[in-house]
């Protein structure tokens, strides 16, 4: 069994569907809300739980009802959450805005997350040494999730890095792979590691090559990003060569910008394998 950490972000993403966003000043009329769990580190580590891996997760919530749900969600999706900070800070908050088009405009307030330090990080280190792969993303404090990536890299782990949100200033972390968007892509243009660019619906770029994109009727690309480094992380834990867990990726991805919300959508490994079956 692939045994992937991951360190990183819970929260809950209040979502607002929208005709399209508003303009400066502007009140519009939205079509419909809805409350979902999320944050980049959850939603990786469910996803990669749902296709078979072992998984520990690390992250910070607050003693709250959305911090409660966090637990409650876990345990049933398989994560190993023991290593989880509560804080008396609340738990972290998205607001979504998704437009018809399926383009979405993300804000967040960290709350207990900015609680997570490198000191945690060190207490976490014994699950990170015993994974195969460790999952980071930057929606926590960056120098805990710099840390997060040296522990790894100590131990001997692969770490791949989703640089999401992308830093204030360009950093240069050592990991083995990065996988921003393109947006996100010059923020860690001088980092030592293999760059995994995600192109949305033209697919993903490794190495200058393409690996296209499978096909989708995108519904809401909320959480693609998510899907796509988890599962990427699942196929390098199983030892699949690089493009093919890129494809894992593509078509992990391509799952989920078919389906409303981000924890409906991370496909499990019998969705995952009947979409890798399509030919693109």
């Amino acid at each position: 069994m692939a045994r992937i950490a991951v360190v990183g972000s819970y929260g809950v993403g209040q979502t607002f569907v929208v005709e399209r966003a508003p303009e400066r000043g502007e009140t519009i009329i939205g079509n419909q809300v809805r409350t979902d769990p999320g944050g980049k580190g959850s939603n990786q580590a469910i996803g990669a739980a749902r296709l078979g891996a072992d998984l520990s997760f690390l992250t910070a919530i607050g003693h709250d009802a959305f911090g409660d749900s966090g637990i409650e969600l876990w345990a049933a999706e398989g994560v190993d959450a023991g290593a989880v900070l509560r804080t008396q800070l609340p738990t972290m908050t998205a607001a979504i805005l998704v437009e018809a088009s399926g383009d979405n405009r993300i804000v967040i307030v960290r709350g207990a997350l900015a609680s997570l330090t490198p000191a945690h990080v060190e207490a976490f280190a014994p699950k990170i040494a015993a994974a195969d792969v460790l999952l980071v993303q930057l929606e926590i404090p960056l120098d805990a999730a710099m840390r997060a990536l040296e522990v790894g890299r100590a131990a001997g782990v692969r770490t791949v890095l989703n640089p999401a949100p992308a830093p204030a200033a360009p950093i240069a972390p050592v990991v083995d792979y990065l996988t921003p968007n393109e947006r996100e892509a010059p923020a860690v243009e001088g980092a030592e590691g293999t760059l995994v660019l995600t192109l949305g619906e033209r697919g993903a770029q490794i190495g200058g090559e393409l690996v296209p994109a499978f096909p989708a009727r995108a519904v809401d690309t909320t959480g693609a990003g998510d899907a796509f480094c988890a599962a990427f992380a699942v196929a390098l834990a199983e030892g699949a060569s690089d493009v093919d867990a890129v494809r894992w990726g593509c078509a992990a991805g391509a799952h989920m910008v078919e389906h409303e919300g981000v924890v409906p959508g991370l496909p499990t490994r019998a969705e995952l394998e009947e979409r890798l079956s399509v030919a693109v």
